[in-house]
């Protein structure tokens, strides 16, 4: 199912489809496979695995293959660092995921309340208060006791 409650045929391919062996995967990120599996021991890249234990890499695993590769190569990055900076990615996606989510939901309550205000001054019965414009008056009132009171 995705996230509409509508059910996804179990076929269609996604970025999410563990669709590729370890040889293919590691043509596609120009990467040698035991590199792969280095990369899979480290807990960089977790590919899915058969029920043989075969490793299955989907694209969005190949782009991370290839993510890991530059951030390597090119930006001198050991794999620990690596692997802080894909541990903080996946934790900020998940932080944006959840304030989107509560700001549907914030939004949701807001209309809720207008329609519950918007139902309560619509209950108002206005013709059994009735109401008069009040003039302001300048004048003074001074007030004694009696001696009776």
């Amino acid at each position: 199912m995705d996230g509409r409650g509508v059910r996804r045929n179990p076929y269609e391919l996604t970025d999410e489809s563990p669709v590729y062996v370890i040889s293919v995967a590691a043509q596609l990120s120009g990467l040698h496979p035991q590199t792969l599996r280095q990369y899979d021991r480290l807990g960089l890249v977790s590919p899915d695995r058969t029920a043989g234990r075969g490793r299955r890499y989907s694209a969005r695993d190949i782009q991370l293959l290839r993510e890991v590769q530059r951030l390597s190569q090119d930006e001198g990055i050991n794999l620990a660092g690596i692997k802080r900076i894909i541990e903080l990615e996946n934790q900020v996606a998940a932080l944006q995921s959840r304030v989107a989510e509560l700001q549907q939901a914030l939004e949701g309550a807001a209309v809720t309340m207008r329609q519950r205000e918007a139902q309560v001054h619509a209950s108002y019965r206005r013709d059994l208060v009735p109401y008069q414009d009040v003039q302001q008056s300048s004048a003074l009132v001074v007030w004694r006791p009696g001696r009776g009171e």
